[in-house]
């Protein structure tokens, strides 16, 4: 019967106006849901009954166009949509947003997913996982703190007691005046400093340097490692430093010394850095009212070994380590993968997705390409409110107006059976 038509074509449209309430309603709840996107729903016309096919035209009549009798609506396609969600400062140390079109690979059970929610924390082991679970992918750098080249990926894993490795002092550089005026012999031609260096053991060593004016108006200068319980006194190197009548140095400014620490460590050697030579820097000879030499190390660049303290992103994707001895290290490196149809992933729950058959392969990229990173932070959902809530009054009209369709349908099927009456 013709009118069956037109119930279908109702109940098709009150069907799928309900889907797209689905949809609208599944955008609001996630409003606060970090890094989720919003899907729409897409209607297309179903297909048409044809009531009479069209006819070419002759030379005696005109053509004539072909009658056709639609059957309804349905649901063309169900698509998330990847514009940018606005980003949040957390200060979480493990935040992380990206702005642009990448994704954060995770890996859950063995397989590979993405996700662009960036709240990781740390798990019992030291990886770094999703609220779900999913342990963040990237690469891993080695003992120096390098990361390689490539993309090869591999969980995210910190050791919490992970050490930084000592570093032997190989530099001091020193500051002040010695005073010009100063006579040999006497106390005003002698100072006393002392310098803290570093062994290959990551031992603190004092040395005492020796500041002494010589009869040619230069200073002369010893450094030795004063003897200490059941160690006797190590000699470290001696010099001479002499200046212009301008206070300046005259004489190459960077004295090396080598030596065999008490230690045990591996022998030291040493460049003591006065200044530069014929420039009015680190160490000069001027008189000065006081008519003192003050002299002191101003630099080094030794440490000893250091425990880890903390870890945090920076905006290439780098996790860092900050140590107890003041360095910090790389020690992996985040990847982020871009799709050629991001819209073509499959939605697997817990903020994440999977490829699929449209989605196309990854494509992996470092962090600041062409997309990039935001530490501590997050980006929020891209749910516009308004928008869903215009949607919702047009999904709540079509399905009032397809309703009305239904119930005028039956209006007539009831006329035509009471026509036998």
């Amino acid at each position: 019967m013709a009118f069956l038509r037109s119930l279908f074509s109702g109940v098709s449209a009150l069907r799928n106006h309900q889907t797209m309430m689905d949809v609208i309603g599944n955008n609001i709840a996630n409003v606060n849901t970090a890094g989720y996107k919003a899907s729409r729903a897409s209607f297309s016309e179903l297909y048409s009954q044809t009531i009479q096919n069209s006819s070419r035209p002759s030379a005696s009549n005109g053509g004539t166009n072909a009658m056709q009798v639609g059957l309804g609506m349905s649901v063309s396609s169900l698509d998330a949509t990847f514009n940018q969600g606005s980003i949040e400062r957390t200060g979480g140390d493990l935040d992380l947003a990206v702005f642009g079109p990448g994704f954060f690979v995770v890996k859950s059970n063995g397989q590979n997913m993405y996700t662009r929610d960036g709240q990781f924390k740390w798990d019992a082991d030291g990886r770094v996982v999703t609220g779900s679970g999913a342990i963040m992918q990237g690469k891993m750098a080695d003992a120096t703190g390098v990361v390689p080249s490539g993309t090869a990926l591999e969980d995210i894993m910190i050791d919490a007691g992970i050490k930084s490795p000592p570093k032997a002092t190989t530099t001091v550089k020193f500051a002040g005046n010695l005073d010009n005026s100063a006579i040999a012999g006497t106390a005003s031609g002698t100072t006393t400093t002392t310098a803290d260096i570093y062994d290959s053991l990551g031992n603190k060593l004092s040395v005492a340097l020796t500041f002494t004016k010589n009869t040619s108006g230069g200073w002369d200068w010893s450094a030795e490692i004063p003897a200490s319980a059941g160690v006797a006194q190590t000699p470290v190197g001696t010099g001479t430093l002499s200046f212009d009548n301008g206070g300046k140095l005259n004489v190459n400014g960077t004295q090396p010394v080598t030596f065999t620490p008490p230690t045990g460590a591996a022998d030291l050697a040493i460049d003591f850095n006065f200044g530069t030579m014929n420039e009015f820097t680190g160490v000069t000879g001027s008189s000065l009212i006081s008519k003192t030499s003050t002299v002191k190390m101003s630099t080094q660049d030794g440490y000893s070994a250091g425990t880890l303290l903390s870890v945090a992103f920076d905006e290439k994707g780098f996790i860092n380590g900050t140590f107890s001895n003041g360095t910090i290290q790389k020690m992996a490196q985040v990847m982020l993968a871009e799709f050629a149809n991001p819209s073509g992933l499959t939605r697997m729950g817990g903020n994440a997705f999977a490829l699929s058959a449209n989605s196309g392969s990854e494509v992996l990229i470092n962090p600041g390409d062409s997309s990039t990173l935001t530490a501590g932070a997050i980006e929020q959902s891209n749910v516009d409110l308004a928008d869903e809530f215009t949607k919702m009054i047009t999904a709540q009209r079509g399905f009032q107006a397809s309703a009305r369709v239904i119930s005028t349908s039956d209006e007539f099927l009831q006329e035509v059976v009471n026509l036998k009456r």
